[in-house]
């Protein structure tokens, strides 16, 4: 195993497995903390749902799979993360990276987070978001991590105690042997982990060239780049279209950011039945996961459940019920309809949201994915592998042009209707 991946969330896995494919590795996705052998491929990347979880369970359940990849053999162990660096000051990113660090022995590690296909950049230690600054753009409002700093240098050394600095763009600009002597010179100085500048996919190569020898990395998937042009397999063709199993379609979407709610929006002015989750009659009994799969399957074509809510609106729902408590039930409510749908049929899922996605795969019994063509940047159809025959696109809540729900399933062969 060339490259040997913990992520921290189902959909930041998949888009990380999707970059690793197209840059020539055999790549398979695997679910959870592995209890048996891992498949051999050129990178295995284990998907955990620890991203929002306490940090001290985020480090047990990420170093358990980091393990099972040392075990397996993975020459270089990549922690990914979220391209806007979702966390909090408590963790998860810092906590993790230091345990990590300290199981491969890695005295100088880098954080990444840049996929500047997405518009996620960074320059002076600062993430944009496009044009916008971090803390300027909707992650400010996240229900889960608000993202409210956009100084990566300041967010990481509040989650950690090791020494944080940054790798600037004009270093990284004069090239792979000026990144190294960089490196050397923090080792020297006593600074542990490097947020490194990062504005375009030149940047990523010249950093993951610089990274070749570094046994532990963290990022985001766009570090994946630079990483797997280590080992010479060059870009392979991009696949047109997936063959997907036989039966019905389905979009469940719990992602509430800004880029779901506008494929919501589309959908359904174009037509497309949807059915929102009410989270007080959820909670009342009134509204159960039963009666919306029944009338999903009462629907002629593709039908579309959400529950993603405006900012204000989600506030108040959170003020009423609580952060966890609205959450855990949204989750639960979307597995157990995917359960029901599952049972009557339906074999083409998407699913819009990383905590949704978690939820919703486990549910269905998917152990592990093989990874299909690229419907956006960052998420592709998969394929399961592992349990029920499924296709599977799961979508970060970020990612995706407006009319993502209504073009993915253009990439399907031989899909129902």
């Amino acid at each position: 195993m060339l490259i040997g991946a913990v992520a921290d969330d189902i959909t930041g896995a998949t888009d990380l497995c999707l970059m690793l494919s197209r840059a020539g590795l055999h790549t398979v996705q695997v679910m959870g903390v592995p209890t048996g052998a891992l498949p051999h491929a050129d990178a295995v990347v284990i998907a955990l749902k620890s991203r929002t979880i306490p940090a001290a369970e985020a480090v047990q359940m990420s170093v358990a799979a980091a393990q099972a990849l040392l075990a397996a053999g993975a020459g270089q162990v990549l922690f990914k993360y979220c391209s806007t660096f979702d966390s909090t000051d408590q963790g998860n990113i810092g906590p993790v990276t230091e345990a990590l660090m300290d199981l491969t022995q890695t005295p100088l590690t880098i954080a990444c987070p840049s996929f500047p296909a997405n518009g996620r950049t960074v320059y002076k230690g600062y993430l944009f978001v496009g044009d916008q600054l971090l803390s300027d753009s909707p992650m400010k409002d996240h229900p889960l991590t608000p993202m409210r700093d956009s100084n990566l240098v300041r967010v990481l050394q509040r989650q950690t105690a090791l020494p944080v600095g940054l790798l600037d763009a004009a270093t990284i600009a004069e090239g792979p042997d000026a990144i190294g002597l960089a490196f050397a010179r923090a080792k020297t100085s006593g600074q542990r982990i490097l947020v490194a500048d990062t504005l375009t996919d030149a940047d990523l190569l010249s950093i993951g060239k610089a990274c070749a020898n570094m046994r532990f990395v963290t990022g985001g998937s766009g570090i994946a780049l630079g990483l797997a042009a280590n080992f010479g397999r060059g870009e392979t063709a991009k696949a047109s279209r997936m063959a997907a199993p036989a039966g019905r379609r389905v979009i469940l979407a719990g992602s509430c950011s800004q880029a779901t709610r506008g494929q919501i929006a589309a959908a359904t002015a174009a037509g497309m039945p949807a059915l929102a989750l009410d989270v007080d009659r959820l909670a009342a009994g009134t509204q159960t996961a039963q009666q919306v799969a029944d009338w999903v399957r009462a629907q002629p074509g593709t039908a579309l459940v959400y529950s993603s809510a405006d900012p204000e609106t989600l506030a108040h729902t959170q003020a009423r019920l609580g952060r966890d408590a609205a959450g855990a039930l949204v989750e639960h409510t979307l597995a157990s309809i995917s359960q029901r749908l599952r049972d009557a049929g339906f074999t083409q899922f998407i699913i819009a949201g990383g905590e949704t996605s978690g939820a919703v795969v486990g549910a269905l019994g998917v152990s592990m994915l093989e990874i299909g063509p690229e419907i956006a940047p960052g998420v592709p159809w998969t394929r399961s592998s592992g349990g029920p025959d499924l296709a599977l696109a799961l979508k970060s809540g970020n990612f995706g042009a407006p009319d993502f729900f209504l073009k993915a399933w253009d990439l399907l062969e031989d899909a129902a209707p």
